[in-house]
């Protein structure tokens, strides 16, 4: 029932603006959700939201972001059946290269992940963090935990939870950790050569 939506900023499909997160039902072809938090990084901050949107199983996924302070986004998607294969630790073992996203701005990091799933990663601030992360048994996505150090880290001795995603493709890594009260949490993007 947990669902991510990472979107781009318009004109840059390689980017990433900010991730909708939350919990949804879906009965039929409908999606909705009446928790959902927009973690924008384009100056907007953490929003609440409500989802509502009609789906084609592995088609096609149209509706709107509804915010609670006013306003509403549409978005559209097409299903990637890359989604239906296994998550393999060995293909994303490697050293990525990438920004790293907060409430507290944006900053350059590099995260290695082992092939038994060990995590470590640091940012041009000097935080640093450790980690795990496992295969789903459904879906190709990871769960990923994060524990950060100390200061200068904005989660100084904190540890968030989210999932992560390795389009094995274009050897980019996407991982999304809110913190537990979904007021703020942490987006990696990075690409391995």
């Amino acid at each position: 029932g947990t669902y991510y939506f990472l979107y781009s900023p318009v004109g840059n499909a390689t980017a990433v603006a900010g991730v909708v997160q939350g919990n949804g039902t879906s009965t039929a072809t409908a999606f909705s959700s009446s928790n959902a938090r927009d973690f924008n990084l384009e100056g907007l901050g953490v929003l609440a939201a409500t989802v509502s949107a009609t789906y084609s199983t592995k088609q096609s996924l149209s509706g709107s972001v509804s915010y609670a302070a006013g306003g509403s986004v549409a978005f559209s998607g097409t299903y990637d059946a890359a989604y239906e294969a296994t998550p393999s630790l060995a293909a994303l073992a490697g050293t990525f290269t990438g920004q790293v996203a907060s409430s507290a701005g944006v900053e350059n990091a590099t995260v290695t992940v082992s092939g038994s799933g060990a995590v470590s990663g640091a940012g041009t601030s000097g935080c640093s963090t450790t980690g795990s992360v496992t295969p789903r048994a459904q879906g190709n996505v990871f769960n990923i935990s994060l524990s950060f150090g100390g200061a200068p880290c904005l989660f100084a001795n904190q540890t968030l939870s989210g999932i992560a995603y390795f389009n094995s493709t274009t050897k980019r890594l996407y991982a999304a950790t809110p913190n537990a009260a979904r007021t703020d949490g942490v987006l990696f993007v990075g690409i391995k050569p």
